[in-house]
């Protein structure tokens, strides 16, 4: 039997755009989008970008702005939002250079690794503020 690459919480439908908040006052975190922008560009299922450090920024629904400044979210094409490891690999699996990494991470327990990984990430990221 072929292992499914599938995961409900952190894929999105490829063909459906998907909506990344990040922190734009955060130099990795900006380094970090560029990046995924400059990939992206002129694909049909481009992601939305919104930096999320400037006052009028829009917030995922159900998001205050400090929980938004404090992990990476990520909204699907189906509406759901998702937030660190999950929202890291939904945010590949619609970058098309990335999409193969997205569902290689999908396979347990790389989630969940990914996760602890990100965890550690927030701890020494408010030292490059």
């Amino acid at each position: 039997m072929v292992p499914s690459f599938q995961t409900p919480a952190a894929t999105p439908d490829p063909a459906a755009a998907c909506a990344v908040y990040y922190d734009g006052g955060c130099p990795v975190c900006s380094r970090e989008i560029a990046l995924y922008q400059r990939l992206s560009d002129g694909a049909a299922d481009r992601p939305a970008f919104e930096n999320i450090a400037v006052e009028q920024a829009r917030l995922p629904e159900g998001v205050s702005r400090e929980a938004a400044l404090a992990r990476f979210h990520v909204r699907l094409g189906s509406g759901e939002v998702v937030s660190g490891a999950a929202a890291f690999i939904a945010l590949w699996r619609a970058t098309p250079r990335f999409r193969l990494l997205g569902r290689v991470c999908s396979v347990p327990p790389l989630p969940w690794l990914l996760e602890r990984s990100y965890g550690l990430f927030l701890k020494v990221r408010p030292l490059w503020r």
